[in-house]
This record gives C-alpha cells, structure tokens and sequence, in this order.
C-alpha cells in the first residue's frame, strides 16, 4: 500500500504564536525586528571571517555594513510600498511602519547594490570583491528574515492540506479564501532553499581558496544572484500575495531578468576569460 502523505500526523503543522514577543509598556519588541537584527550581526560576523581568509581588513566589511543596511532597509521598504501604493495612499503614515513587515528583498538587494558600488569606489577596493564576501553572509540572512513571515503570519502560499500546512488566523486570510485555514509555509520553502544556496556559496568560497579552480571575482556573488532568483521564481507561484506587475509577479520577472544577467556575466568571465566591469582597475582577479 502506498503512503498517502495527505494522511500523516500533523506533526509538522506551523502556527504562529503572533508579531510580538513582549510589551514593555507603549514598547512592543516584535520578531520581525529582532529576526532581522540577528541576520545583521549574523552576517557581518561571518563576512568578517570570509574577509580575513581572504586577507582583506575584516574593519572594512564592519564599514560597508553601515552602508548596506543604510541603503537595503529603505530601499526594500520602498521598492514594497511602490507596488502596494493603494494600501498606503490613504494611509501614508504607514509607510514607515516597517515593523509590521512588508519588505521585498529584491528592493533590498538594488538598494545594497548601489550603497556598495558607492562604498566601493570612495575607498578604492574592487566592488566584486566586497560582493564576494557578502554573498554568502546575504542568503543566510535571507534564511533568518523569512521567518519574520512567519510569525507575521503573511506572505504565505495557496491552500493546502500537506502535513507541513502553515496556520493562518482568520485576520489575515484574504477576503476570498477566509473560510481555508492551512496555506503553503512559502516562507519555510525559501528560507530551506536560501539555505541550500549558502552552503553552495560556503562551499565554492573555500575551494576557491584550497586551490583550483581559483575563482575570478564576482563568481560567488553572481551564484548567488542564480541560485536565489531560481528558488524565488519557483516558490512565488505558490504565493496569492505576489507584487504584481500587471498580470506578471515582479518577482518572478525580476528573478529572470537576474539569472539571464548573472549567467551571461559568468560566461563572460569564465568562456571569453574576461573580468567583470569594476570600480576601480585591477591588474588581474585575486
């Protein structure tokens, strides 16, 4: 007789226990924060460690920290309220209310992007080099931050029965699906998948070092920009919350547009043996 997996204990059933961890006072301390701030010390921590295996400042990366979270926060926040604009045009104190979640990584990801190429050229380092330190340090925590939708109880997948099936509250349902309790935990699936991707990164990092294949810079980043955006394509057809660009999920088109990029600058790397554009001139890749 075959295994019904529709027919398994619950034993994996996912109910949040709410936003917030305690009140002190007009103080709530939520898990979204938290989850976030963890994933910030998390990651800077190791990329300081990637920094010394690499023989760069380690000082430097706790600098260009700053500049990511400077630049990442808000621009994840915008990049949300942009496509989301009708929740906020007759609310518009709400928007900095990033507390109550609504962050698109991809906005993070562009905000970042442009904060370090503007780190990199004032202090004169290789801005693929800086991208292949954080890499890694950035799906992990992505890994860390998804949960952040879970206890949110938000960004949560189509209706479901597996026996991993995520608890919604009836308040957070969608007007059309409040009479189904159990959704896909999409975030669960991402935060599997980011963590996947960071031991593929973890692992080219440090053969890289060993020995051959020595890689040029900008491979570990653009793996990860592949390896994140081929999870993210996936798991954004199960979500019924996608920001959508028309018809299309922008993030699925988003992600598609980044692989078809991250591919070609690995081709141009690795079959035209050539370096990637940078801001400053380097003799040869490290």
């Amino acid at each position: 007789m075959g295994l019904d997996i529709y027919t398994l204990p619950l034993a994996f059933e996912f109910t949040s226990p709410g936003p917030v961890i305690l009140d002190i006072g007009p103080i709530s301390i939520r898990w979204y924060g938290l989850l976030i701030a963890i994933a910030v010390i998390t990651g800077v921590s190791l990329s300081q460690y990637l920094a010394k295996r690499r023989h760069v400042n380690p000082d430097l990366i706790a600098d260009l920290s700053i500049w990511l979270v400077i630049g990442a926060i808000p621009a994840a926040r915008l990049y949300y309220v942009l496509f989301q604009w009708s929740e906020y045009e007759q609310h518009p104190e709400k928007i900095i209310a990033i507390w109550q979640g609504g962050i698109a990584i991809h906005g993070a990801i562009m905000g970042g992007t442009l904060a370090a190429l503007i780190f990199a050229k004032l202090n004169r380092v290789s801005f693929w080099q800086l991208a292949d330190l954080v890499a890694p340090s950035l799906i992990l925590g992505q890994a860390i931050g998804r949960w952040g939708n879970f206890f949110n109880s938000e960004a949560f997948g189509v209706p479901t029965n597996l026996p991993w099936k995520l608890y919604i509250p009836i308040q957070n349902r969608p007007p059309a699906l409040i009479n189904f309790e159990y959704f896909h935990p999409t975030f669960l699936y991402e935060s599997l998948w980011n963590l996947i991707v960071f031991a593929l990164l973890i692992t080219l990092f440090f053969r890289g070092l060993s020995g051959k294949p020595r890689w040029r810079l900008g491979t570990i980043f653009l793996f990860y920009v592949v390896g994140y955006s081929l999870g993210r394509f996936w798991i954004e057809g199960f979500r019924i919350d996608s920001l959508m660009l028309g018809s299309l999920r922008i993030a699925q088109v988003v992600s598609l547009i980044a692989i078809v990029l991250s591919l070609a600058g690995l081709g141009w790397m690795y079959l035209f043996k050539r370096s990637l554009p940078d801001v400053i001139l380097l003799n040869g890749d490290e």
